[in-house]
Parts: structure tokens; C-alpha cells; sequence
């Protein structure tokens, strides 16, 4: 077979060219501006960034409810894994992280998920303000932010238009979803002595992420 007989093997990108991927030109042709998809991405996985930095601040203050904290930084890891997993999309997409991580932080498609209480006059929090229920509404509202990021995303990418951004966005939106559970169930009970079941079961290790982990991190991580 001659290599006219194969359609693949050259297309609108001269052979060698390096300014340019086949891989943006091909969402192009199924109706995807790559360089929107790329920021969106990048505000995206801001919000994953951020809030596993914030619930970590958030964990610490879950004194005297260890079952709490476990779910919690089931949720805190889980959402590292997303940033990991999307980053590699973004430099594929001709894009790269921000330089500065407070422009990052600024972009991030969630607000923060901040500990629900102000500052004392030594500089720490007021932990005599600091209650579960306030933590677990904080925890739940991001979660659904991130919901509705991952379901936009999914959108933009579904049918066959994207292939690679759809998997990982599916299977980062249904952690999220899982985690909506998780703290719907705790705040009902913290808040309302409600069962509102959500099937959670302890991961196999804390921040296994199932079905997001793109790589296992290393053993120091």
C-alpha cells in the first residue's frame, strides 16, 4: 500500500512543524476552540489546587470528630489528584500553569473555601466561634462548585469532540459528586440529626481517587 492510500499520515500541519499540534488542530475541526478549553482547564484545576490547600486548614480544625476528618481529607487528596491528572491536558493544549501562584489562586473557577471564622487578635482563628456544622457547609458548597465546573467541562467536550479532556473531566465530576454525598450525609446528621444516607466507604487509602488517579504519587508525597 502506497503511502497515498493512507488518509493519516499528513494532514493541514507540514511534516517536522513543531509551531503548531494536530492534536488542538483536530478539536478545531470538531467545533472546540482549544486555547478556551485550555483556560477553562486551567481555572479548573486552580480550584482543585486551592481547595486542597484549604481543606487541609479545614481538616485541622475537625477536632473531636475523627470520622469527619477521615472524609475529609478522603475529599482534600482526591481533589490533588484532579490537579494532577488535568495539568499534562494543559501543556498538551499549547498551554502551561501560571508563574505566579497568586494569579493561580486568583483564577480559580471556585471561591475559597476558607475556615468559616474570623481571625482573633493574636492572629489565629477564634476557635471558641468554630463549630462542624459551619465546616461541613463550607465543605459541601465547594464541592458543588466543583459539580458544576467538571459538568460545563464535560459538556464542552462530550460527543466525541474531545475524547481525552471528556474522560478525565467524567471521572474527576464523578468524584465530586461522590463528595457531594459524603458531606450532604454529614452535615444533615451535624446539623438536622437527619440520616441522609450516602454510601460512603472508607477508601482503600486515603486519597486513593478510584478513578481520577492518574499516577500514584510518590512515597514522600
Amino acid at each position: 500500500m502506497s503511502d497515498s492510500d493512507k488518509p493519516h499520515a499528513s494532514g493541514s500541519i507540514s511534516p517536522g512543524d513543531t509551531s503548531e499540534r494536530v492534536g488542538m488542530e483536530v478539536l478545531r475541526e470538531r467545533g472546540i476552540e482549544p486555547e478556551e478549553l485550555r483556560e477553562k482547564l486551567i481555572d479548573a484545576i486552580g480550584a482543585e489546587f486551592t481547595t486542597y490547600y484549604y481543606y487541609t486548614n479545614l481538616r485541622m480544625h475537625m477536632a473531636g470528630n475523627e470520622d469527619y476528618k477521615e472524609i475529609t481529607e478522603d475529599a482534600r487528596l482526591e481533589d490533588r489528584a484532579h490537579f494532577e491528572l488535568v495539568v499534562p491536558r494543559v501543556y498538551e493544549l499549547g498551554g502551561a500553569l501560571p508563574n505566579d501562584i497568586r494569579d493561580f489562586a486568583d483564577r480559580a473557577s471556585c471561591p475559597d473555601a476558607e475556615v468559616p471564622t474570623p481571625m482573633d487578635d493574636a492572629g489565629g482563628f477564634a476557635t471558641g466561634e468554630m463549630n462542624a456544622e459551619d465546616i461541613l457547609e463550607v465543605l459541601l458548597e465547594a464541592e458543588r462548585c466543583a459539580i458544576r465546573t467538571w459538568s460545563e467541562i464535560c459538556d464542552m467536550t462530550a460527543d466525541g469532540k474531545d475524547p481525552r479532556t471528556y474522560d478525565m473531566a467524567s471521572r474527576i465530576l464523578q468524584e465530586e459528586i461522590e463528595h457531594e454525598a459524603w458531606f450532604v450525609e454529614l452535615l444533615s446528621m451535624e446539623r438536622d440529626g437527619e440520616i441522609n444516607p450516602a454510601g460512603h466507604f472508607v477508601r482503600g487509602e486515603p486519597g486513593d481517587a478510584p478513578l481520577s488517579t492518574n499516577r500514584r504519587f510518590n512515597d514522600s508525597a
